[in-house]
């Protein structure tokens, strides 16, 4: 069965990094990890999240769709096709710490637990449903540094990426968002885009508004 599969995968990959608390130090360390460890990190954090196949249980636990209604994709934001998409962004409010949503969306939002994402990322299907096949963590420049930090935030040795709007494109590069820090983790991989902004396995082909 898909459960027992992916609970060995997962118990695999414990033993490579040598149990879940240390796959997650790893995930914050500085150093970069090879590609085993990095998949069996992901897993775990997939498996952690797995009950977010269901969208009715990521809405019972404080998610909201994005309110733009936007399934992002590179194309769309001016870049490469080939990139691919992120898909539809569902937020938790209270762990981005949104303070305002206008002029653009802000907050005081340093959160880091990928096992407790604040975003999760969902491809929409033919038949309407939605399928899980990321996470996210987003954190807002100006709160990250108030708090002390003088470098992004880092996992798996990659920092994470930085985004803001540059008021002479015609694109929005921060998506509404205030300069900020996020990390994409994917569950669907070409064992090349675990950690990439978009996904060329994602597709936002059936979306509708």
């Amino acid at each position: 069965m898909k459960t027992t599969n992916a609970v060995g995968i997962a118990i695999a990959g414990l033993v490579v990094t040598g149990s879940l608390a240390s796959s997650l130090a790893l995930a914050h360390s500085s150093d970069a990890l090879e590609g085993e460890d990095v998949a069996a990190l992901v897993e775990s954090i997939r498996i952690a999240t797995q009950r977010f196949e269901d969208v009715d249980v990521a809405l019972a636990e404080g998610y909201i769709p994005d309110p733009t209604g936007q399934c992002v994709s590179a194309a769309a934001e001016g870049l490469p096709a080939e990139l691919g998409d992120m898909g539809i962004h569902y937020l938790r409010p209270d762990l981005l710490g949104i303070t305002a949503t206008e002029p653009r969306i802000d907050g005081t939002g340093t959160h880091t637990d990928f096992l407790n994402p604040s975003i999760l990322l969902y491809e929409p299907q033919q038949d309407g449903t939605l399928v899980l096949v990321g996470v996210e963590n987003l954190v807002f420049q100006k709160a990250w540094e108030e708090a002390g930090n003088t470098e992004p935030p880092t996992f798996a040795g990659r920092a994470w990426d930085y985004m803001a709007n540059d008021p002479e494109t015609a694109i929005d590069e921060a998506h509404g968002f205030a300069p900020h820090y996020d990390q994409h983790v994917w569950f669907r991989d070409n064992a090349v885009t675990h950690l990439e902004p978009f996904n060329p396995l994602v597709s936002c082909a059936h979306h509708t508004l």
